[in-house]
């Protein structure tokens, strides 16, 4: 049977023989063999700059400390921009911003929320994104919609809603985090939290519907104009202190995120009859819309100056901690990574680049505007990889659906250090089993794009698009090897006299629809807010 056939009949029981193969040599040697492979000087030059002087920690503090969270369309996110550009051209490496569109600018500024009756207690408390100001210190009434709300006398209750606050997510029983809670309590103790959780859900919506179905037959948003000067909502990501913070849709009222403990206070208080009064101080200032960038860096080819190797990673962010693993550290995985191939590897077979994504958490936009504005690139590409998920070491390189990827992956992995590559799973031709970051915008167009993926379950709870993904949460030692890596593989993939294929293998049924995967669709870049 072809290696072409076996790919296509049988890919979701594939594993990669020659792989494991290959690492079972490696085990055999002794200790010191098994440090360089190979025994490429340029892959040990590599080690020496990426792991026994890291620049990775330097550059963590001046993007996450002292820049801060970069929302597309901020200041922040303009100034982390900039700073890239200074880097690069520090370095000698060619660099520019290149404008994809615009979108809507907005900066925040100080929050303060406050608990004043029925005692006073400081709250914890994030601004949503784009929310509006509200002018100095307000204060109101938290209030609930009734539990006999109804269509008939929905405007009764509006009509008395000018200057209070509003709840508008159902609350949280309980904000243990949830792994630990399934561990120590009884199983029965288990079930019935969970019959409760349902039960409150489900009220919360019919207590809740009058509302949203008014708003969305008016267009508007109904509590906006009847004259709330906030609204509440929390949004808790099953762990301790942790709640995922996005946006609002708000224009008037300003919208705050609680914490799950805080927002479960206001509304047992108001839903018991204590009318509970908050103070609120919030500044943002709306900017319209403002110029959006990319920034690019390039190492220069000089055999292929045609064909490329695309590194890539966003560098916007969502705004209530500093965007550390979500993604600064996928921004200075390949920051680092061209740093150690500007030492190292200076006149690259083919150019490398590396792409400083904007507004991937709006959706993929800048990778995709790149896509599309640049087709003599894509035509050119050889491989891209993406990195965009927490702080830990990569644990797989999946070949994306593409046939080629089960003889290039191995053959440039099989050149990094063992110590790094042993724990490494490579999977292929792949099931596209991760998708939704910028690996995605290429591979809609049948571009061989692989994700260097790190753990996810931590990462999904804790740090992703939450208000806990914070410099702390970082492991250098996991980032000076991913980045290291990173400039190992994309120096492999530079080197290799092979193309790589762009044939692809027939995906496996998925477990939502029963049906094959099929490649995605691109899809156009928007280059303007919505």
């Amino acid at each position: 049977m072809s290696v072409k056939k076996l790919f296509r009949d049988d890919s979701l029981r594939i594993i990669l023989r020659l792989f494991v193969i290959a690492f079972s040599v490696w085990a055999s040697r002794p200790v010191a063999a098994q440090h360089f492979p190979g025994d490429d000087p340029v892959i040990r030059q590599m080690w020496e700059m990426g792991i026994e002087n890291s620049h990775t920690e330097t550059f963590a503090h001046q993007l996450l400390d002292v820049i801060g969270p970069r929302l597309a369309g901020s200041p922040n996110l303009a100034a982390a921009q900039d700073w890239l550009l200074s880097l690069y051209g520090d370095w000698g490496v060619d660099v520019e911003k290149v404008q994809y569109g615009t979108w809507n600018g907005w900066q925040q500024g100080i929050l303060h929320v406050d608990l004043l009756e029925p005692r006073v207690r400081t709250l914890e408390a994030y601004m949503l994104a784009w929310s509006p100001a509200t002018n100095g210190p307000v204060t109101g009434e938290a209030v609930i919609p009734p539990d006999d709300l109804t269509d008939e006398n929905l405007d009764d209750w509006l009509g008395t809603l000018r200057g209070k606050i509003v709840l508008i997510s159902a609350p949280e029983r309980m904000c243990r985090a949830a792994q630990e809670f399934e561990k120590y309590a009884r199983p029965e103790t288990v079930e019935r939290l969970d019959s409760l959780r349902l039960t409150d859900r489900q009220a919360w919506t019919k207590r809740y519907r009058p509302v949203s179905m008014a708003s969305q037959r008016a267009k508007l948003n109904v509590l906006e104009e009847a004259g709330v000067v906030a609204t509440l909502s929390s949004r808790w990501s099953r762990g301790w202190g942790v709640n995922k913070v996005f946006r609002t849709r708000n224009s008037t009222a300003a919208g705050i995120d609680l914490s799950c403990e805080d927002y479960g206070l206001i509304f047992r208080l108001a839903a018991s009859g204590q009318s509970p009064v908050i103070r609120i101080n919030a500044e943002s200032e709306a900017l319209g819309e403002v110029p959006q960038f990319n920034v690019i860096a390039r190492l220069q080819g000089t055999e292929k100056p045609d064909e490329y190797v695309l590194l890539g990673a966003h560098l916007d962010s969502w705004h209530s901690a500093s965007g550390a693993t979500d993604n600064g550290t996928g921004t200075i995985t390949m920051l680092e990574a061209m740093r150690i191939l500007k030492q190292t590897y200076p006149r690259p077979k083919r150019t490398i680049l590396a792409g400083h994504w904007g507004a991937e958490e709006m959706g993929t936009i800048g990778s995709s505007a790149f896509r599309e504005d640049n087709p003599d690139i894509m035509d050119g590409i050889q491989v891209a990889f993406n990195q965009d998920n927490g702080t830990w070491r990569f644990e797989r390189l999946e070949g994306q659906g593409f046939l080629a990827s089960a003889v290039f992956l191995p053959k440039w992995l099989a050149a990094v250090p063992t110590e790094i590559s042993e724990h490494i799973v490579v999977e292929v031709p792949g099931a596209q089993n991760n998708s939704g970051s910028d690996h995605t915008s290429f591979l809609c167009a049948g571009i061989p794009s692989f994700r260097l993926q790190s753990p996810y379950d931590e990462y999904r709870q804790y740090t992703w698009h939450t208000n806990r993904d914070t410099y702390d949460k970082i492991v250098f030692d996991d980032l000076a090897e991913n980045a290291t890596t990173a400039a190992m593989l994309a120096y492999m993939a530079s080197e290799d006299p092979e193309r790589v294929g762009r044939e692809k293998a027939n995906l496996p049924v998925s477990s939502r629809s029963g049906k094959a995967r099929t490649f995605p669709e691109c899809k156009p870049a928007p280059r303007e807010s919505r």
